[in-house]
């Protein structure tokens, strides 16, 4: 695994450098309107860091087939066909991604329609199904209505890598959540003997800390859709073969580590539709936008660019603490269906009155970092 792992960094790690320093690719960057309300840098930025990961994840992928019966192996018994699988599932929603990096004009209904055909790859070629929803008198229920386990496992395949596009908007933020969110699934799939799942992981864990030598602090490249498009397959991908291979394994376990990027997107849609705007709309109301804006300090240097960055950089740290706190009770738990449950309503409970805060400016001064005069 250890060879897995560090393949795919080598590889994002080069192939981000690449991308910084060609001069060619560099004409997309150009191309994104600075009055986009979600862009929160200066300057003309790479956004093709995610298939720089994809690629190291792909060719790792490729590779651990071949390491079965030598010393390198692990007993990781990952078929070819599976890692074709999963290539062929992520395929049309990170191609998509990466060509709208790429113009800025594949429209959203597009790329979400591409996820929609990945997750059905998905759930085809890998026979996945939601068929647990953690209470055995509602599992009665679920189970007599025919394809309700697939049909759930393609919104949640197709819909989570839309989640992380949702909440990628600084510097490691989104890459650093992922990371996090694989290694407790890594966790919990070592626990239980999955070397399969746990080798898939740890090949994006590895790519994505490639990355993230660039993207953080620095912001050399940032991740684009193509990135969080990857980030949030693999991980609806892996999540679900995981409590379905696996009964002690509760379905809230990975819900609970994915509350964030799900109700910061479920909570969007809301608050768009109550204000009468398609959901489909960009807009800088999002939680972490929230925490730049009214907790962050404001920095002072001469150089714009340079105190933009600052700023930015500060933010991603809130949100990777706010992620632990959902993280840590996920693993500690992740056989406690009634826990996880509760974590999960507690995480809703906590996330709607401090966005309203933040909103009505009502932030209390042991969090907020008030500006220097």
């Amino acid at each position: 695994m250890i060879l897995v792992t560090f393949l795919s960094w080598l590889i994002a790690l080069l192939l981000c450098v690449v991308f910084i320093r060609s001069g060619k690719v560099q004409t997309h960057a150009i191309a994104y309107r600075h009055d986009m309300p979600q862009r929160f840098h200066h300057g003309a930025v790479s956004r093709l860091g995610g298939f720089a990961v994809a690629t190291g994840v792909a060719c790792a992928w490729m590779l651990m087939p071949w390491l079965e019966g030598t010393r390198y192996s692990s007993q990781l018994n990952l078929p070819l066909q599976t890692s074709l699988a999963w290539l062929a599932a992520l395929a049309p929603m990170v191609l998509g991604g990466v060509t709208e990096d790429l113009t800025h004009r594949v429209h959203a209904v597009y790329r979400l329609a591409l996820s929609l055909l990945g997750a059905v790859v998905a759930v085809v070629f890998l026979d996945l199904a939601v068929n647990d929803l953690g209470a055995d008198w509602l599992n009665a229920h679920w189970q007599s209505v025919p394809f309700a386990g697939k049909l759930l496992a393609v919104v949640a395949i197709a819909g989570l890598p839309h989640a992380f596009n949702l909440i990628d908007g600084y510097n490691g933020l989104a890459g650093m959540v992922a990371i996090m969110i694989c290694l407790a699934l890594v966790h919990v799939a070592l626990q239980v003997g999955d070397r399969q799942v746990a080798g898939l992981l740890l090949a994006l864990v590895g790519a994505t800390a490639g990355f993230l030598v660039w993207n953080y602090p620095r912001g050399l490249i940032f991740a684009g859709d193509g990135g969080a498009y990857l980030w949030g397959g693999v991980i609806a991908i892996a999540s679900i073969t995981l409590v379905q291979r696996h009964e002690e394994v509760s379905p809230w376990f990975p819900m609970l580590l994915l509350i964030y990027p799900v109700w910061e997107t479920v909570f969007s849609i809301y608050r768009k539709l109550a204000r009468g705007v398609s959901p489909g709309v960009a807009d800088a109301l999002h939680f972490h936008q929230l925490i730049y804006r009214r907790i962050v300090r404001e920095v002072f240097h001469d150089d714009e660019a340079r105190r933009m960055l600052m700023r930015n950089n500060r933010t991603s740290p809130y949100l990777w603490g706010f992620t632990l706190l959902t993280v840590i009770p996920a693993v500690l738990f992740w056989r406690n269906t009634p826990m996880l449950m509760g974590f999960c309503l507690l995480f809703v409970l906590t996330y709607v009155p401090a966005y309203i805060m933040m909103v009505r400016f009502k932030v209390p001064r042991w969090i907020r970092r008030g500006r220097k005069r």
